[in-house]
């Protein structure tokens, strides 16, 4: 079995949280974005988006972080981390789209549109990109209020959608979007979840 990715990236970052805290040991074999590696034929013949992460368990090869983290809560169920039971499980899928399009959207397009790193990489709309330090503002604003009186995304147990925003705060206040400090809330949040080992992952 082989997963691809990238140490710096988020969404390879999501897969390697998540299998910390299930406590499985798969290294990584890395895919190097900024030489282009991850368009190599080698790798689209893998993933034809030419992205990361992709994970080959037995031949076949699934990309997209959330299926291969479903892969591996299917063949390693405990702990649970998309959640226990109708209800959970269905706010934990509500809060990981939540936390891909209302948080992580303004921070992909800030990356490609206005951070210097990627202007080799596409055609930048530098205003476009700014615009979105706004939304990204929102959106902290927004999950700060949602995270009043919660102890994780999803009340009181860690999950997926926890892992989601972690990884992309985190990528976020490195490439020049902190989180905000009055958003108390968030901020408490972030400190909780990245106190757990997994997130050195």
């Amino acid at each position: 079995m082989k997963l691809y990715g990238l140490a710096r990236a988020p969404n390879p970052r999501r897969v390697r949280i998540f299998l910390a805290e299930k406590g499985i040991d798969l290294p990584e074999t890395p895919v190097d974005l900024m030489s282009g590696d991850h368009k190599s034929p080698a790798h689209r013949a893998r993933n034809s988006l030419g992205q990361i992460p992709t994970l080959e368990p037995d031949g076949t090869t699934i990309s997209e972080t959330v299926a291969i983290c479903r892969y591996f809560e299917e063949i390693q169920p405990k702990p649970p981390l998309f959640g226990v039971g109708a209800v959970e499980k269905a706010l934990v899928e509500m809060w990981v789209r939540r936390m891909e399009f209302v948080l992580m959207a303004p921070v992909g397009a800030f990356w490609r549109h206005a951070h210097p790193r990627t202007a080799a990489l596409l055609t930048q709309f530098k205003d476009y990109g700014e615009s979105n330090r706004e939304a990204y503002d929102k959106a902290q604003r927004w999950l700060d209020r949602e995270l009043a009186g919660r102890t994780f995304i999803v009340g009181e147990t860690f999950t997926m959608a926890d892992i989601c925003a972690l990884s992309t705060v985190d990528f976020a206040s490195q490439i020049g979007l902190p989180l905000e400090p009055g958003r108390s809330n968030l901020v408490a949040w972030r400190e909780r979840v990245s106190s757990r080992p997994s997130a050195a992952a």
